[in-house]
């Protein structure tokens, strides 16, 4: 499975919490070309149902608990995404889903690419098709 799970920097500070960060091409692996958040979202609800052709993404929720399953067209997992010290980097090919766990939970993404519809597989169907074929080495 093309996924990473990565610890966020963080630093303790006495009576005043804790400051987490990222930086740049220190914490990932690709440069960041956008950034984006979902919020207000009610528990039990699910969202995603897609995947990227070349887009890498790295997904982390400051608030609340998301869970995450990724596929890869043989093999299913998830991941539980409820402290903001953890975050999960997702190369291109894998489809994922995400389910609120509890209302109103933050789930934000880094992304490698400025948004472009033709990126994305919306059908699961076409995406095993796309990934028995990318297999094959037809897919660059």
């Amino acid at each position: 499975m093309q996924y990473e799970v990565i610890e966020i920097k963080t630093v303790q500070t006495e009576k005043e919490g804790q400051l987490s960060f990222f930086e740049g091409e220190k914490t990932f692996p690709f440069s960041i070309k956008r950034i984006y958040y979902i919020h207000h979202v009610p528990a039990e609800a699910r969202r995603g149902a897609h995947a990227h052709k070349t887009l890498e993404q790295m997904l982390f929720c400051p608030y609340g608990s998301v869970t995450i399953f990724l596929n890869n067209g043989e093999n299913e997992e998830e991941i539980l995404l409820d402290n903001p010290n953890i975050g999960i980097i997702l190369k291109p090919g894998l489809w994922r889903d995400m389910r609120w766990n509890i209302d109103n939970s933050v789930l934000c993404v880094a992304a490698s690419q400025y948004y472009d519809e033709n990126d994305y597989i919306r059908d699961y169907d076409e995406y095993l098709e796309y990934i028995k074929n990318d297999k094959k080495g037809e897919i660059k």
